[in-house]
Order: C-alpha cells, then sequence, then structure tokens
C-alpha cells in the first residue's frame, strides 16, 4: 500500500511539473524585463479553449501583487450573454527572473505554463505566448491592431515550431 501511495505521490509531481513545462521546441526570452511586460495587453489571436470560447475584446491586464507575485486579469465580452466574463489568476516565475517563462493558476495550487517565446525586446509591443503543450497559443498586443505584417512574421514563427496557426481565432476588439 505505501509503494501505491508513492507512485500515486510521482504522478501527481510529474503531472503538476509537467504543467509548467513549455513544449519541447519552444523555448521562452531572455533578457525579460518584468516591469517593461505589466500593464494592459490585447488578444490578437489565440488558439480555441473552453474557457475563452465565444468572447471577443479580450484583454489581460498585469500588475505587481505586494507579495512579488504577478496579479492577472482576464476579461472578455460574451455577446451571446452580453456581459463581460472576468478571471484573476496569479503567475509565479518558474525560473529566473529575467527569463520569459511563468507558472499561472486561476484555480488554487494548479498552475498552468505560461511562456513567452517571442518579444518586442525595443518596445514590448508584442508577445507569442505557449501553454504547456502546443494547443495553447496567443498573440498579444498593446493596442487591439497588430500590423498585418508583424503580425504574419510572428505566425509564421509559430508555425514553423509546430503550433497550427491554420486554426487560429482573430480576436474580435469592435
Amino acid at each position: 500500500m505505501k509503494t501505491l501511495h508513492s507512485l500515486i505521490a510521482a504522478l501527481a509531481l510529474l503531472c503538476l511539473a509537467s504543467c509548467t513545462s513549455l513544449p519541447d521546441n519552444v523555448r521562452p526570452v531572455s533578457n525579460f524585463q518584468l516591469d517593461r511586460y505589466l500593464g494592459k495587453w490585447y488578444e490578437v489571436a489565440r488558439l480555441d479553449h473552453s474557457f475563452e470560447r465565444g468572447l471577443s475584446r479580450v484583454s489581460a491586464e498585469y500588475s505587481l501583487r505586494e507579495d512579488g507575485a504577478v496579479r492577472v486579469l482576464n476579461r472578455g465580452y460574451d455577446a451571446g450573454t452580453q456581459k463581460w466574463k472576468e478571471a484573476e489568476g496569479v503567475a509565479r516565475f518558474v525560473g529566473a527572473a529575467d527569463t520569459g517563462h511563468l507558472k499561472v493558476s486561476f484555480f488554487g495550487p494548479f498552475y498552468g505554463a505560461y511562456g513567452i517565446f517571442e518579444l518586442d525586446h525595443a518596445g514590448y509591443q508584442y508577445a507569442l505566448i505557449s501553454g504547456p503543450d502546443k494547443s495553447y497559443l496567443w498573440l498579444l498586443a498593446r493596442s487591439p491592431q497588430l500590423d498585418p505584417g508583424v503580425r504574419d512574421a510572428l505566425l509564421a514563427k509559430a508555425a514553423a515550431l509546430g503550433f497550427d496557426t491554420g486554426k487560429l481565432i482573430l480576436v474580435k476588439h469592435d
């Protein structure tokens, strides 16, 4: 019985660790500066998931908490119900604070990977984000619209890494 408990505990730890790891060939950016990343970002494109399904005008706002963690406030408009939906979470660095690899939780002790693998280091105006596997992809920008040439180049990079960019939803912000 003790062996079974040890096996279950080991599998649980492995599962929790794998939820915060990034896909094999996705590398988080270095020289990341959290203070420049804080503030409001708009979703330009995303792969579909139930927690955002049907939402438009989606944004994420990042702010520093007193404990040093990052407050995450995601917001989107549900045209079907004609109501705004919000989710508040917390993000913490997985490793060094100058690497764009965080873990985010919206549900207690359960964290998911948040890997910034492309970033406008000069102006912090756009970012590509991955989750724990390639079914999670977000293109964020500081404004609701992103130059089509920049957008296409970013999506080409994501496609080259194996993300299914043909399934991306271009988020409406009207």
